[in-house]
């Protein structure tokens, strides 16, 4: 890891998973995870991991036109935003920020797909930019600033239980 971002090579989708359940293993409350990538990148792929790894049985699947799920049952509640099918003054319209504030909603992990159609995302989330490389997987690049987050990446990527895993 250097200065924040860490970028991991994933070979297929089950490394996407396992990568999206380490995340889902380790994320404490109130954690925000802001996905981007092209369509295909496997950002919702990513947060089926992320539902595995915080024991929620309920398949988890893409909101793009429900534009929120959320899922109570697991370790902490995941709340699974698509943002595809908005501009951003409809993004805002959405009030997003009652879930990284958590006046009115139980804090969990919320995981925020095509995340670059918000005009202010909150500047504690984790970036995760997903990206098609050449030999056929994908590239995540993970961003983070606050010391909490980065200590965070380094024990999702680098104890080495990551690379075991894919």
């Amino acid at each position: 890891m250097r200065d924040g971002v860490v970028v991991i090579d994933l070979p297929d989708a089950r490394a996407t998973q396992s990568l999206g359940d380490r995340l889902g293993r380790l994320c404490p409350p109130g954690t925000v995870l802001l996905l981007s990538g092209e369509l295909g990148s496997g950002k919702t792929t990513l947060v089926q991991g992320v539902g595995a790894g915080l024991s929620i049985a309920e398949p988890i699947s893409s909101p793009t036109f429900t534009l929120i799920n959320e899922y109570l049952e697991g370790r902490i509640p995941l709340y699974h935003v698509d943002l595809y099918r908005l501009d951003p003054a409809q993004v805002d319209d959405l009030e997003l920020e009652s879930y990284w504030n958590a006046a009115e909603i139980v804090p969990g992990l919320l995981a925020i797909e095509w995340s670059e159609r918000m005009v202010e995302p909150p500047q504690s989330a984790i970036r995760l930019r997903l990206e098609s490389i050449p030999s056929g997987g994908r590239r995540a690049t993970l961003t983070a600033v606050e010391a909490d987050q980065i200590a965070l990446l380094e024990k999702v990527t680098g104890d080495g239980l990551l690379a075991d895993e894919i």
